[in-house]
């Protein structure tokens, strides 16, 4: 091979890369349009449902319940088969789920619909994260807090996207663009990968993956220390809209603007909490940024005023932001090479378990006390969460 059709090789490989990194986190912001849709939403559902709290907290556990359960699976077979044979059946099954959230009528369709968008983006999630790290090995958290910060950019959509359906339409017109764009990166996903379509051996091999997940009591502090944060922001994400209505006075159109700038701030926060952590300490900057969320989740419970309610919400999101990529990155760094999508998936599935906890914790304790209690009680799971990584 000469050093010209060597430079080829690489420059085809690099601009490959970063194509797929632009499909995959479009996908990703596609999707998570339309998961956080349903927070500023969430009281008009409530009301046009005829639900309580308790019971749509229950729903959005089931949605996350279901993501969390085919974590591992879709991660182990996208090592053993492809990635593209995980993605591609994850991204058509978000389209009929968010398909489902625009016909919803009833209490049933309503969970139906959250099961279905759960299944999918399991299926998407872990392969598209995994895929990222095969391409991105030098530049791993810097591809993946580009990546994590599609969350953000979805999260401002959906604001934006709600104020309007609450305007001018219904709750459940927005779903049906999130359908289709999800159609449109399916199509062009396809057309791009090069991995092909692969099934082999259906075995999964959880033992030998929670094994090497638990090894060392780092790696188990590790995982309880994102645990408890991804509890955090499961009951903190689902329900902020509807806490600032109902406990702080904010109209729903306020809700949302406010709900929007955590979003702004991740969208910006993400990729550059993922570079640093490959310059620097991983670990080192999850804590501080662990930190800077509880002081400020502390402040945003006991403040009234609208201005004091913006600050405390921009800093925790500045802090808070930080912990996906980087939690991400650190489970991949210890990850063996053909093991990335097992290991990452088994973590994450215990992750999300405790994420879908969250909606539940905070609609069961703002029903029978206040949610004020509710949300004080995330100050501690971060201030616990930080000492477990500091310990490292």
């Amino acid at each position: 091979m000469t050093e010209s059709t060597a430079a080829t090789g690489s420059a085809d490989a690099a601009g490959y890369a970063r194509r797929m990194l632009v499909v995959v986190s479009l996908g990703w912001a596609t999707l998570q349009t339309g998961r956080f849709l349903v927070s500023p939403l969430l009281p008009t559902i409530i009301r046009d449902l005829g639900i309580t709290e308790a019971t749509a907290g229950i729903v959005l556990a089931v949605l996350q319940g279901s993501y969390a359960v085919v974590q591992y699976p879709s991660g182990e077979y996208s090592d053993r088969w492809t990635r593209s044979t995980l993605i591609v059946p994850g991204l058509a099954i978000l389209v009929v789920g968010f398909g489902l959230f625009g016909i919803t009528t009833g209490l049933a369709t309503f969970l139906l619909a959250a099961t279905v968008v759960g299944l999918g983006k399991g299926l998407f999630a872990i392969p598209s994260r995994a895929l990222l790290s095969d391409l991105f090995t030098a530049e791993r958290g810097r591809a993946l807090g580009i990546y994590a910060a599609g969350t953000d950019a979805g999260g401002l959509l959906s604001s934006g996207a709600a104020v309007l359906a609450l305007t001018y339409f219904t709750w459940r017109t927005p779903f049906f663009p999130v359908a289709v764009g999800l159609a449109t990166v399916t199509g062009v996903y396809a057309i791009t990968a090069r991995d092909g379509y692969r099934i082999g051996s259906t075995g999964l091999e959880l033992h030998s993956t929670v094994g090497r997940l638990v090894k060392s009591t780092q790696q188990r502090e590790t995982l309880v220390a994102f645990s408890l944060f991804y509890f955090m922001v499961g009951g903190f994400i689902n329900f902020v809209p509807t806490y600032l209505a109902r406990a702080k006075g904010f109209s729903e159109s306020l809700a949302g603007v406010t709900f929007a700038i955590v979003f702004a701030v991740g969208f910006v926060v993400k990729p550059a909490a993922g570079t640093l952590g490959d310059r620097f300490s991983r670990r080192g900057i999850a804590v501080a940024g662990l930190s800077i969320a509880a002081a400020a989740m502390a402040a945003l419970v006991l403040v009234g005023s609208t201005l004091a309610i913006w600050v405390a919400v921009g800093v925790f999101a500045l802090g808070y932001k930080t912990g996906f990529p980087l939690a991400d990155a650190i489970i991949l760094d210890g990850a063996p090479a053909g093991g990335m999508g097992a290991d990452l998936g088994a973590a994450r599935a215990l992750f999300l378990i405790a994420n879908a906890a969250g909606p539940a914790y905070v609609g069961i304790v703002a029903t029978y006390a206040s949610y004020d209690l509710a949300f004080g009680g995330f100050v501690a799971c971060l201030l616990v969460a930080a000492a477990l990584l500091a310990r490292q």
